[in-house]
């Protein structure tokens, strides 16, 4: 059992949760809690860390899973330096990150009526794992980042995707402008969702080929990335809010294109 504060593991669990350089560097992130270690393929995870007190629960809970992965018991000190939550479960383990690309991503989807999410400069890790989250559930083929979107592997973006990550494929694109012609290549409509558009959201078709661009919390979509977009769109609001969430605007556009399709004749 690992009860130093100095052990070389207990530092770099720590380091990991800290430091998107160390992420990258080691190709490893750090998941939390019973529901996203029971989620996480096996294949994925590196090491397993259970603490004292929760050992015996654990355990009986997740013996087949254990069975096939070698873990360490950490004293409870320990384990609540290497947790990123206020009330550690009990079981962290490291995850080897998953690198996906377009192409595949492309190749991979629903042919027929393929739906992505396209984000710009997304810093919220809130928003950023709700959004996948939604995604999934909204049965969306990926989510393409811009490369100054919010770490995917920030463990507060992890814990907000509630195992989505490990399901929904997604992409940092270096140019990200250049994908659209990608995407359009394909038959996919690119639909932006921008304050100044004069379409309301509901009255287009997205049951063919379609990505909802979503821009920044605070600036919106850079104009560059606006005018890549096919049509411009918009969501009515009422009262005197000016804008919505990334997230809540996020999920009602997938879940428009959700129930098109679902109720598709």
């Amino acid at each position: 059992m690992i009860t130093s504060l100095q052990n070389r593991n207990v530092k770099e669990a720590a380091a990991l949760s800290a430091k998107k350089k160390e992420r990258d560097r080691q190709g490893l992130f750090v998941v939390e809690g019973k529901k996203m270690f029971g989620e996480a393929p096996a294949e994925w995870i590196s090491r397993v860390y259970i603490a004292e007190s929760a050992e015996a629960e654990i355990l009986e809970q997740y013996r087949a899973k254990l069975s096939g992965l070698s873990y360490e018991t950490v004293s409870d000190e320990v384990f609540a330096k290497m947790s990123d939550t206020v009330t550690p479960q009990g079981i962290l383990c490291l995850v080897r990150q998953q690198h996906y690309n377009i192409e595949e991503m492309l190749e991979n989807a629903n042919k027929k009526r393929m739906l992505f999410i396209l984000l710009e400069d997304i810093q919220d890790p809130g928003n950023l794992g709700t959004i996948f989250r939604t995604a999934e559930a909204a049965g969306a083929d990926g989510v393409i980042m811009s490369e100054r979107t919010t770490d995917i592997y920030n463990p507060k973006t992890i814990r907000s995707t509630m195992g989505a990550v490990y399901r929904v494929p997604f992409f940092y694109a270096e140019n990200f402008p250049s994908i659209f012609n990608k995407l359009q290549e394909r038959n996919i409509s690119v639909y932006a969702a921008h304050l100044k558009a004069e379409t309301a959201y509901d009255v287009c078709d997205y049951k063919k080929g379609t990505a909802f661009l979503i821009g920044n919390e605070a600036n919106g979509l850079s104009r560059e990335t606006a005018s890549c977009a096919d049509q411009w769109i918009s969501i009515p609001m009422e009262g005197r809010a000016e804008s919505l969430n990334a997230a809540v605007a996020s999920s009602i556009l997938l879940y428009e294109a959700y129930r098109q399709r679902r109720n598709r004749t």
